[in-house]
């Protein structure tokens, strides 16, 4: 089942890879303020997790440099469970502008909160 599960991983890397979405464009001015937007935005995801592959796959539509971090890493999955509850990814860490922190954890639910505030 491992072997699988592997293999299915890097089937569903190497498919992102060659269908990778065009990124949209933005005047430079909107892209910067989109930049300084993102960088109050961690998504907590593992490579070949399909529904996190999904959320990236958004983000690189919205052209939203979005800073990953791996949750099989320790630290980060630590910071994931102090901080959202639980280990399950993907998960959205959102830095509110009055410093309070939101995670968010649905694949469907992040897009749509990526979508709603970038598009």
């Amino acid at each position: 089942m491992k072997f699988v599960r592997w293999f299915l991983g890097r089937v569903i890397l190497l498919l992102n890879a060659v269908f990778t979405p065009k990124s949209m464009t933005r005047s430079a001015l909107e892209q910067s303020e989109v930049n300084v937007a993102a960088e109050k935005l961690r998504l907590y995801q593992f490579d070949a997790c399909p529904f996190c592959v999904k959320v990236r796959r958004s983000a690189k539509r919205l052209a939203l440099p979005l800073k990953t971090l791996d949750a099989k890493k320790a630290e980060f999955e630590q910071e994931l469970i102090q901080g959202g509850g639980k280990r399950k990814v993907p998960c959205l860490r959102i830095e509110k502008e009055d410093g309070h922190v939101e995670w968010m954890y649905e694949s469907t639910d992040i897009i749509q909160y990526l979508e709603k505030r970038f598009a």
